[in-house]
């Protein structure tokens, strides 16, 4: 049997090429490295569309938060308040609580001054009491304001607020309303200490000459649970009026 061998190629031939597989003949790396080049980038774009659209959502939600509850809390952003139930126009409920200075304090008596009313949580509330403190040493303020006269209200016993304004030093007088009448004729104990029934939280209301409540504004309560307002902001928000009622 005969083997074929194939012809030599005559020298000097170009040597016959094989043919090219799809996947060769490319540059190495070329578009592959172009692709991992612009990824940076478009991930860089990704993230800011990203970023914006969450920006814009939360806009919208506190836009939301904003326009539905407009009316719960005022005043300013690091010391928003409530306004409760009788409010500003309205008449303000008649009491008569015994006080530490001796005998009885009666609201009707008051006619024809403007007092502001101080309802706090009591004797286990410490910045309650700096803040008479505060408003006593800053008094020419609230003065100017015309309020006249300042009492606070508490739901605990008489001697022991008779007790605590001795160890505090504090003049203003404070009103027992242990039976929470007058605290709930107010609508004050919905804004106490989150667990702490029949208790106030921090409110202010300012009654007018003629009896009618002039300026209201409820710090405690959820969500902030305030238990202190520095005079200056306090006296701010009466000046301002707003919402709470007519400025001061």
């Amino acid at each position: 049997m005969t083997t074929k061998v194939p012809p030599r190629p005559k020298p000097g031939a170009p040597k016959a090429r094989r043919p090219t597989r799809p996947s060769e003949g490319r540059p190495t790396g070329g578009s592959d490295s172009v692709r991992r080049r612009a990824a940076p980038a478009r991930r860089a774009r990704q993230l800011e569309i990203w970023a914006t659209s969450a920006v814009a959502v939360l806009a919208a939600v506190v836009g939301l938060y904003i326009a539905t509850n407009g009316g719960a809390k005022k005043g300013t952003s690091s010391y928003p308040y409530a306004v409760g139930q009788p409010g500003p126009g309205q008449k303000a409920p008649n009491f008569t609580l015994a006080s530490t200075t001796g005998g009885s304090w009666s609201l009707s008596a008051q006619k024809g001054k403007t007092v502001l009313l101080f309802f706090q949580e009591g004797v286990d509330c410490e910045p309650c009491w700096t803040q008479i403190k505060d408003m006593e040493s800053d008094w020419r303020s609230f003065r100017a304001l015309g309020i006249n006269e300042m009492v606070s209200i508490t739901t605990d016993p008489l001697y022991a607020l008779k007790q605590k304004v001795a160890d505090e030093g504090i003049t203003t007088p404070l009103l027992a309303d242990p039976n929470v009448s007058v605290s709930n004729a107010y609508g004050m104990t919905s804004y106490a200490m989150a667990g702490m029934a029949n208790q106030d939280g921090h409110s202010f209301v300012v009654v007018g000459p003629n009896g009618l409540i002039k300026w209201r504004a409820d710090y405690g309560g959820a969500p902030d649970y305030t238990m202190y307002v520095p005079d200056s902001d306090l006296v701010a928000q009466m000046k301002a009026g707003g919402t709470g009622g007519t400025a001061l």
